[in-house]
């Protein structure tokens, strides 16, 4: 058996009753370490002060309820060992403070009711059958059907993705990673019959998916694989794949615009990026008004940016160029998706790591390597050792 070896905890203190400012409070542990942070906060409880505030409950990675933020990191606590989370920390001593974006309660819990939870409900988190075609006895969904959902359903309501979500630092409206990921596991069931009706509510909502700015942040911190940025991608994919739901937040024609652009130069041309997102994506778009409005609206950002060096005049105006070659690669690109009979959704609960080479014949699961107790299946571009806290 491991000896118990000492570790210091500075755990970030506040008491909203106190009317004090939050601060950070140090305590040396005795523990084996492979145990938990969660057991190291606990013991801190119980030898040297009572008041210290943790929400926990399994202590197995199920349920959740632990979730903080250890060396600016968030995880479970209950699912860090003490070992990680030392050699993780800038001075050795492990830093354990609440999750952000939403408000703290007393030191480590947050009012998970106020942020997490409504946007949970915001999203109807439940099945909507059509009472009028019910079978006599049970649906009989398709295994491909349920396949597609099961990294949503994987979710355990923790928080980590919202705690870091870049998105809901700028836009607090933001519906969320947490909450489209469990969107989009109603969205995906062919048991509900108001796909089209979800889609377009959070196509159309000024802070739903167009809202997500792709910082990955999300599939860092989930610690069960959903990768809730996939899933905001996918629901994008059905709303304008699959309904064609043009939006009034642009969405969907940026994106047809963007795509487009980077087929026919190779690389993204940002001058013409904007007016066609607004006015239709040709060179002539340029000249609707909606399109000449918001270039007027961005002359000053523009000009800006141009006085500073981020931006050539040149290259703004006529594009990057590329080798005829290399064009001609990236359009072969274009035409083999293209021609694809239908569209491959990479869920990686199914196909495994990236690197497998099995692939979908064997999901992987396999340790992380940063000394928690397991893993789940992988998560885009990442190898076991690499694969995000879990």
């Amino acid at each position: 058996m491991a000896e118990a070896t000492e570790f210091t905890l500075r755990i970030r203190r506040y008491d909203p009753e106190s009317g004090e400012a939050p601060y950070w409070d140090e305590h040396t542990i005795e523990l084996e370490p492979h145990r938990s942070v969660l057991e190291g906060i606990l013991q801190a409880k119980a030898r040297f002060d009572g008041s210290i505030g943790i929400r926990c409950s399994c202590k197995a990675a199920i349920c959740g309820s632990c979730g903080v933020r250890i060396n600016g990191q968030p995880g479970l606590a209950c699912h860090t060992h003490l070992d990680h989370a030392q050699r993780s920390s800038r001075d050795g001593v492990i830093e354990v403070e609440p999750m952000g974006n939403m408000p703290v309660i007393k030191d480590l819990i947050v009012d998970m009711d106020a942020v997490h939870w409504k946007k949970i409900h915001r999203v109807t988190p439940w099945l909507i059958a059509d009472e009028e075609n019910m079978p006599e006895r049970e649906h009989i969904v398709p295994r491909e059907s349920m396949v597609d959902i099961t990294q949503s359903m994987a979710c355990i309501q923790c928080g980590a993705c919202v705690s870091d979500c870049l998105a809901m630092e700028a836009d607090p409206l933001f519906v969320g990673p947490a909450a489209s990921a469990k969107a989009y596991r109603f969205v995906g069931d062919p048991r509900d019959t108001q796909q089209y009706q979800r889609l377009k509510d959070l196509a159309e909502d000024p802070h739903g998916i167009y809202t997500c700015t792709h910082c990955f942040k999300c599939i860092d911190a989930c610690p069960k694989g959903v990768a809730p940025m996939n899933q905001i991608m996918r629901l994008r994919r059905r709303a304008t794949g699959d309904h064609h739901i043009v939006d009034r937040n642009n969405g969907e024609r940026h994106e047809v615009s963007f795509v487009t652009l980077i087929k026919n130069y190779g690389l993204l041309h940002e001058a013409e990026l904007l007016p066609r997102s607004f006015g239709g994506n040709s060179w002539f778009g340029k000249f609707h008004p909606a399109a000449g409005q918001v270039l007027l609206q961005s002359l000053p950002v523009i000009t800006k940016a141009v006085l500073r060096g981020k931006v050539s005049p040149k290259l703004a105006l006529l594009g990057h160029k590329l080798p005829s070659q290399d064009l001609k690669a990236v359009k072969r690109i274009y035409e083999k998706v293209e021609n694809r009979p239908e569209r491959l959704e990479l869920n990686l609960y199914i196909t495994g790591y990236d690197e497998d080479d099995e692939g979908a014949a064997t999901p992987a699961v396999a340790a992380a390597g940063n000394g928690q107790h397991g893993a789940e299946p992988g998560q885009p571009g990442q190898s076991p050792e690499g694969s995000p806290t879990r």
